[in-house]
């Protein structure tokens, strides 16, 4: 491992993470990690593990990696989206030049309802933008 270890470590779990501060300087020569905290995303609370208090270089540096992590699921949201935009791009080739009618009668349904229901959010949501441009 290299030797330039940053100080605290963030396990990733699903809305959050569990924070551990990072300890190399031991008489051991052993990386230890001790759990100081966890966090949620969602709701941006910090709880500290185990009845510490956190210090505000640990506050600052959660809310660093929560502002971070925010950022990184956001842009994971728009990528999945266009890629969705992508699937239904095969999705509309494959039904044209290679489905069977037993394949398409058993997604079209599924399909066109979902469709019908996206179709329905997004005109309503653009209408809403057009008449309310200040409101987000």
């Amino acid at each position: 491992m290299s030797g330039d270890l940053p100080e605290y470590y963030f396990r990733v779990r699903e809305n959050g993470a569990v924070v551990f501060r990072l300890d190399s300087g031991n008489r051991h020569r052993r990386l230890e990690m001790d759990q100081i905290a966890v966090v949620n995303i969602r709701n941006g609370e910090i709880k500290p593990h185990g009845g510490r208090s956190l210090s505000e270089s640990d506050l600052a540096e959660i809310r660093r990696w929560m502002e971070q992590r925010r950022a990184v699921l956001a842009a994971r949201d728009v990528d999945d989206i266009l890629r969705t935009v992508d699937h239904l791009n095969l999705t509309t080739q494959w039904a044209q030049s290679r489905a069977s009618p037993e394949q398409l009668d058993k997604v079209t349904d599924a399909l066109l309802l979902a469709m019908h229901d996206l179709r329905t959010v997004l005109v309503r949501k653009k209408a809403d933008n057009l008449t309310n441009p200040d409101k987000d």
